[in-house]
């Protein structure tokens, strides 16, 4: 049985991964660092925290399979070193000829407590932008993940996951009162919806969201918009990394997520609605 914690401080690690994976673990080791220095008892990392790379040929050279990858292994550790709970928010990792875009949870004992493929796959041709076929070259998940965290029940995500409610709603009804949006939203889009999408998902479910994010021009030439957040399960944004590489830490009030879901029972309210289509 966890001890819980119902006061704590979170901190979002906010980076600018390039192509080169040693550097991108040194980097995120650092603001890891940093963050727990800062009291953070629970730090997460952006998407793909490891390697940033579009060129899918490029990436599948520096891409291992889970027993081969030291990446893990390292961050493990770091959350043993520093006793925090500590999130990546995801590395690549080899399956067959694709791989898995796969975020894992880090106890302070530096044990896998889980992790989770993501589920919905950036298959779009963003205006203005690029196009993105993320199928290529990753293979999604199938399974939604609620893990039982000291801090509370926490429902896992990723980046493209963010605009499918439905999801959310799942995590929620089973229990979760924290939900992981680790991200590398692309500028365009996030400039237009991820502020808006990440206080519906917290408001619809009375959740607090933890949203770390990639920020800046990357080495393989995107860019991303970065604006990490933690949202409150009212909608209030309580940090926002705006658009540099960095921390933000946030004081995390659990007993919110059932005053909000007090005032607004809606997670009890749903109905399975019969649909007469005229088409």
């Amino acid at each position: 049985m966890l001890e819980t914690s119902p006061k704590f401080k979170v901190g979002l690690v906010q980076m600018t991964s390039g192509t080169v994976v040693s550097d991108n673990v040194n980097d995120a080791q650092a603001l890891i660092r940093e963050a727990a220095a800062a009291g953070a008892e629970f730090i997460l990392t952006p998407e793909m925290t490891t390697l940033l790379e579009l060129n899918s040929a490029k990436a599948r050279d520096k891409i291992k399979v889970e027993d081969e990858d030291t990446s893990w292994p390292y961050f493990a550790a770091l959350a043993a070193e520093l006793g925090i709970w500590l999130m990546i928010g995801s590395i690549a990792i080899r399956m067959g000829d694709k791989a898995a875009n796969r975020c894992y949870l880090f106890s302070p004992e530096g044990r896998k407590v889980v992790s989770y493929d993501k589920i919905h796959m950036f298959d779009v041709d963003v205006p203005g932008d690029k196009k993105y076929q993320e199928s290529k070259s990753y293979r999604a998940g199938n399974k939604a993940v609620v893990v039982p965290t000291p801090f509370g029940k926490v429902g896992l995500s990723i980046c493209y996951d963010v605009r499918f409610p439905y999801l959310y709603r799942a995590l929620a009804q089973a229990g979760a009162e924290i939900l992981t949006v680790p991200a590398a939203f692309t500028y365009v889009t996030g400039k237009a919806h991820w502020h808006t999408l990440l206080r519906a998902r917290a408001i619809e479910n009375g959740a607090f969201v933890f949203a770390p994010a990639q920020v800046g021009d990357h080495a393989d030439g995107r860019k991303t918009f970065g604006h990490s957040l933690v949202v409150d399960p009212w909608g209030n944004i309580l940090a926002d990394g705006k658009d540099k590489r960095g921390i933000i830490i946030a004081d995390i009030d659990m007993s919110l997520v059932a005053k909000a879901r007090n005032q607004i029972a809606s997670l009890t309210h749903d109905k399975n609605i019969a649909i007469q289509s005229l088409i």
